[in-house]
């Protein structure tokens, strides 16, 4: 079992900057790559961006190349979400999600390969 519990949400300004964490606790959290994800209103959860055990891959969502940066760091059980020159479209609740590491490449843009989700961290980015 993994526990994710998100923070760092927020109101913010286009064009400004939030970096959302996420700590596990539980099972071996390098076991695991790591995603987020993200809700809007009236929209399907879609994929933003994920990271290999090792933190030696990043995938991303074309809507936020560029813009966004998925880290951990494995000592502190911690994986991170900077985003910069944040959108309106940005707007959503953002999920961290853990997927097991025998999955890898282009498993991690599905959501159905997540074995645990976080509860879910308010992003509103105002015009």
């Amino acid at each position: 079992q993994v526990q994710l519990v998100e923070s760092g949400g927020g109101l913010v300004q286009a064009g400004g900057s939030l970096r959302l964490s996420c700590a596990a606790s539980g099972r071996t959290f390098s076991s695991y790559g790591m995603g987020w994800f993200r809700q809007a209103p009236g929209k399907e959860r879609e994929f933003a961006a994920a990271i290999s055990w090792s933190g030696g891959s990043t995938y991303y969502a074309d809507s936020v190349k560029g813009r966004f940066t998925i880290s951990r760091d494995n000592a502190k059980n911690t994986v991170y979400l900077q985003m910069n020159s944040l959108k309106p479209e940005d707007t959503a609740v953002y999920y961290c999600a853990a997927v097991p590491t025998y999955y890898s490449g282009n498993y991690y843009y599905q959501s159905r390969f997540y074995e645990y989700w976080g509860q879910g961290t308010q992003v509103t980015v105002s015009s």
